[in-house]
């Protein structure tokens, strides 16, 4: 079962960039998308499924902003655009999709970059979200946790980790909160079978020109509970599609 996760940074704009041509290659089957920046009514026909037989979106109320959907043709249990706070649900942040192996979530991280009033929104929701894991985690549930965590882990996982340890999404307050979620029983499932691979990074900004020099973050996850490491059998970056300022990752699993 192969699982890929993609910040399109707009479905409309990656469709037309060759969305289409990396699904039915790569043929994942779960496809988690964050950042469609669209209500499944705004766009094309062809973009509301992308050949899939179910989609399941969670839109912003703000239009053009933020958002996620989870395309599938496996049967699952009802989805849920969260687990019922609405301050994040209203962003349309986060799908879960109950399988009969392990609850998928599909989760566009809060970006803390713009201010105070951002930057706390992201730190609150960090904290509620290790605060739901733990809960599931204590029922035995089995958790793939896909998306933008808008955080890089380690320095091995920025282009200078030394300059950008005073930005958002390096911030040691941010990296902290990645290793109490580790601690929680999840496992990174790229650093599983790549613990030491450098310059491997899923998100390069657009205004600095960042990817003709690699000078990238590695801020896009397949994260499961341990209880899957049996299950596990790869996990990649791919680094080399374009279509957006990040690229997909993705994990296979068996059963």
């Amino acid at each position: 079962m192969k699982i890929v996760s993609w910040n399109v940074n707009g479905i409309r704009a990656c469709y037309k960039k060759g969305l289409m041509e990396f699904v039915t290659r790569e043929q994942p089957d779960f496809l988690c998308l964050q950042e469609t920046k669209a209500h499944m009514e705004q766009v094309e026909e062809g973009a509301r499924l992308l050949g899939y037989k179910n989609s399941f979106w969670s839109s912003a109320v703000r239009k053009g902003y933020s958002g996620v959907a989870t395309f599938y043709n496996n049967e699952v249990g009802e989805l849920m655009r969260g687990w019922g706070q609405a301050e994040y649900d209203s962003e349309g942040r986060i799908v879960i999709t109950p399988t009969k192996e392990f609850d998928l979530y599909n989760i566009y991280f809060p970006n803390g970059g713009s201010g105070d009033v951002r930057h706390n929104f992201k730190q609150q929701f960090l904290q509620d979200l290790n605060k739901h894991l733990e809960g599931e985690i204590k029922k035995g549930k089995k958790i793939v946790l896909v998306g933008d965590y808008n955080v890089a882990h380690r320095e091995i996982d920025v282009y200078d980790p030394l300059r950008l340890s005073a930005e958002s999404g390096f911030l040691p307050e941010e990296r902290a909160w990645f290793d109490s979620f580790l601690a929680l029983g999840f496992v990174d499932t790229f650093r599983h079978f790549h613990p030491d691979d450098k310059d491997r990074y899923t998100w390069w900004s657009y205004r600095e020109l960042a990817r003709i020099s690699n000078r990238g973050w590695r801020i896009d996850y397949v994260c499961i509970t341990e209880n899957l490491l049996p299950n596990l059998k790869s996990a990649q970056v791919h680094d080399d599609v374009e279509g957006s300022d990040h690229c997909p990752v993705s994990a296979v699993l068996e059963f």
